[in-house]
Formats: structure tokens, C-alpha cells, sequence
């Protein structure tokens, strides 16, 4: 299956396109005021010799992370589908980032930690070794006070940026190389309207106060 796969979730914003788990080409960006979506899927193609007509399949990472980046991704992909019938992948960011610490041997307890703002984290754990890897704990929202819990039991804290809090961290971010890969094991996709971000925080909103009424006269 030839995949498309786009990862935005973080500030390193990549593209990638593979022919079953193989890549053929692969383009990124970092740290840039908006994403050049289209000019690294364009990228991307011309690497590997490949049209977008030829795409089958279009894998997304959906977070958590970057909600404006994975919106972004997720847009592109709704688009696609819409012109053209091809299946879509949902991929978590989180499970892309435990594919990079297996790549790089990081091995045994690995939190994988993510910036969640207003204080606090996104955090999952797992037990990572050269075979492979199994979830201990799933994704959740904590503080920074249970995330030092964590670097204080001598477990491995990997994730985007993680070193702007925790400094015996080890910064990786997800790709989407490993994104195709994951996507192409897959055995069921998603619609359109079903491809969604990861986002743990329930949705709230502030009723706004009435009108004031100011007499006249």
C-alpha cells in the first residue's frame, strides 16, 4: 500500500511517503511560524516518484499535541478523502514516540511526556525493549509534581521538549516515517468524519455575563 503519512502534532512537522512500511520519501520542517503543509507533501512525493493520485492510504498523527498542527493535518486529510477514495489512519502520537525510543534503544520503564500547557502534562508509561513494547499505564493529564514522581523512581522520560522541565530528560519528537509504519499494520480506518484529535481535557465554556443596562435620560 502506497501511504501518505503527516505528523504535525509538535514544532518538527514532517511528512513522509512509503510504499507498504518502506520509505520512499520524506520531508520536515521545524519551528516556523505557519506550516508549509502542501510544499512538504509535494516534497514528499517527488522524493519518492510518486503522484497523489497514486496515494492509497493517508495516516495522521493525532495527538496529543499541537492542536492547531493536528487540525491542520486532520483538514488536509478530510479533503483527500473527499476527492479521492482512500482509506485514513489515526495514528497517536504517543505510540509514534514509543516507536522512536525502541529505534534508539531506549530501553526499559519510558515515560513518554508531553507539553498538555496550563501546567500540565500528558503522560503515558511503558515497558520498552529491542522486540517491542507494552503500555503499563495509559495516556492521562498530570501535574509537574507527578511527573518528577516519575524521574525520581529512575524512569526514562522521553517526549517533544521534554528538557524545558525536566533536564535528565531526552528529547524526541514523533515522525512520520514511523507513523507509515505503524499505520500499515493497521486493519481498520476511519471516515472522514471520524478522524479525530486526541484531547483529554473536557471541552468547557464560560457563559458570558449579560448585557449591562445603562438607563438614559
Amino acid at each position: 500500500m502506497k501511504t501518505l503519512a503527516i505528523e504535525f502534532s509538535t514544532d518538527q512537522r514532517s511528512v513522509a511517503v512509503l510504499e507498504d512500511e518502506n520509505v520512499r520519501g520524506a520531508a520536515m520542517e521545524t519551528a516556523t511560524r505557519e506550516t508549509h503543509a502542501f510544499a512538504l507533501i509535494e516534497q514528499a512525493l517527488a522524493q519518492a516518484g510518486m503522484q497523489r493520485e497514486e496515494i492509497e492510504c493517508l495516516a495522521i498523527g493525532i495527538g496529543p499535541g499541537s492542536y492547531t498542527g493536528i487540525r491542520a493535518a486532520i483538514a488536509i486529510a478530510q479533503g483527500w478523502q473527499l476527492a479521492r477514495p482512500i482509506q485514513l489512519a489515526g495514528v497517536s502520537s504517543v505510540e509514534s514516540l514509543v516507536f522512536e525510543a525502541q529505534q534508539k534503544a531506549i530501553f526499559g520503564k519510558v515515560d513518554i511526556v508531553i507539553d498538555a500547557q496550563r501546567n500540565e502534562f500528558y503522560l503515558a508509561n511503558y515497558e520498552v525493549n529491542a522486540t517491542g513494547w507494552r503500555e503499563i499505564e495509559p495516556l492521562r493529564l498530570v501535574t509537574l509534581d507527578q511527573v518528577n514522581v516519575r524521574l525520581g523512581a529512575n524512569e526514562i522520560l522521553v517526549g517533544p521538549e521534554v528538557t524545558r522541565w525536566f533536564k535528565d530528560g531526552t528529547v524526541l519528537f514523533p515522525s512520520a516515517n514511523n507513523l507509515g509504519r505503524l499505520a500499515a499494520a493497521k486493519k481498520s480506518f476511519l471516515t472522514a468524519e471520524n478522524l479525530r484529535p486526541i484531547y483529554l481535557r473536557e471541552v468547557s465554556f464560560v457563559k458570558a455575563p449579560p448585557p449591562r443596562v445603562i438607563p438614559v435620560g
